[in-house]
C-alpha cells in the first residue's frame, strides 16, 4: 500500500480548510505544512486548525529545523497538535540548511557536522519528552536539566517521528530511531541558502536507501519535486534533465518526480517500491486535484 502526504501552506483561512477538507476526502494519508520560521506560516497553528475540519489525516511539520528549535516547546507543540486532533500529530524533524533561520534567533549556523549532531540530540529528547521521561541533555549546542512535560499529555502512546534528510549520518541514525525516513535527494545547500544540489543519480539513491536500511527498517518516504500527468513524458523531463546533467532516462527512475500518463505514474510508484522499498511519498499542492483521482490505484500498490 502506497500513501501519499500533501506538502501546502496556508494562503487564507478558507482556501486553507477547504484544502485541509479535501486532502482528506481525496484519501492523502497526512497534511504537512513547511517550518521555515519567517517566511511560512508557523506549523502546528495552520495543522491545528485544520484538525478542527478534519477526522482522518495525519497532521505534522515537514519539516521543524532542529537547529532553531527547542525540544521542549517541539514538544509541547506536538502534543497539543496531537490533543485537538484526536491523535494524528506526527513529528517531523530535519538538521535545517537555511542561514539566515539561525541568524534571525541569534545563533551562529554550525557546519554539517554540527547540524546532524544537533537534530539527533533535539530529536532523542523530543521524543523522550513526548513519552513522559524526564530529561537532561549535556551536549555541544543542547543543554537541558530536568525537563518534564507535564502538559499536556499526548493522546498516542508514540508519536510517529519523521527525519528529513539526505545526510548519510542522519540516514542511518533514523533508519534505527525515527519511524518514517524522509528521502528529500538533497545535496550541498546553494549560495543562496534555500535552494540544494540534486543528489538523484540512481547509485546516489542506492546509497541512501542503503543507509537508512543500515540502520534500521524505518519507511522511506520520497520527496517529490515535481507532478505531472502527461502524454509527452520526454519533453517535461528534458527540461529537469538539462538543468541536472542528467539523461532523461534516469529521471524516469527518479522516485523524487511523479511524470508520465496516470498508468505510468502507478507503474513508477510500483517500481520504486520492488527496487527501494519507497512506499510513502511528500507531494506538494498541485498534486492534490492531480493525484487524487489516482489515489484508490496508488494505495492499492
Amino acid at each position: 500500500m502506497a500513501d501519499f502526504a500533501l506538502q501546502v501552506q496556508p494562503l487564507d483561512a478558507r482556501e486553507w480548510l477547504e484544502t485541509a477538507r479535501r486532502a482528506e476526502a481525496a484519501g492523502f494519508d497526512t497534511l504537512l505544512a513547511a517550518d521555515h520560521p519567517g517566511s511560512c506560516a508557523a506549523p502546528f497553528v495552520a495543522l491545528a486548525a485544520a484538525a478542527a475540519v478534519t477526522r482522518r489525516i495525519k497532521l505534522g511539520s515537514y519539516v521543524s529545523n532542529a537547529g532553531v528549535r527547542e525540544p521542549m516547546l517541539l514538544a509541547a507543540d506536538v502534543a497539543t497538535l496531537d490533543v485537538v486532533s484526536g491523535g494524528r500529530a506526527v513529528l517531523g524533524l530535519g538538521a535545517g540548511h537555511t542561514p539566515a533561520e539561525w541568524d534571525a534567533v541569534g545563533r551562529v549556523r554550525p557546519g554539517v557536522r554540527g547540524r546532524v549532531d544537533r537534530c539527533i540530540a533535539v530529536a532523542d529528547a523530543t521524543v523522550r519528552l513526548l513519552a513522559g521521561e524526564k530529561v537532561t541533555v549535556a551536549a555541544p549546542g543542547l543543554t537541558m536539566l530536568d525537563a518534564f512535560l507535564e502538559k499536556p499529555r499526548p493522546v498516542q502512546e508514540r508519536i510517529p517521528l519523521l527525519i528529513g534528510t539526505a545526510n548519510s549520518r542522519l540516514l542511518r541514525w533514523a533508519g534505527g530511531r525515527a519511524d518514517i525516513v524522509g528521502l528529500t535527494g538533497f545535496g550541498r545547500t546553494k549560495s543562496d541558502g534555500h535552494q540544494h544540489e540534486a543528489r538523484w543519480r540512481l547509485a546516489e539513491i542506492d546509497a541512501q536507501v542503503a543507509l537508512a536500511r543500515e540502520g534500521g527498517d524505518a519507511a522511506l518516504e520520497a520527496l517529490v519535486q515535481h507532478v505531472e500527468i502527461t502524454e509527452d513524458t520526454p519533453a517535461v523531463l528534458g527540461a529537469h534533465a538539462d538543468r541536472l546533467g542528467m539523461s532523461v532516462s534516469e529521471l524516469r527512475e527518479v522516485p523524487f518526480l511523479l511524470v508520465g500518463t496516470e498508468d505510468e505514474i502507478v507503474a513508477a510508484v510500483r517500481r520504486n517500491r520492488e527496487r527501494w522499498g519507497i512506499a510513502r511519498y511528500a507531494v506538494r499542492r498541485s498534486a492534490l486535484d492531480l493525484l487524487g483521482p489516482l489515489l484508490p490505484r496508488l494505495a492499492a500498490i
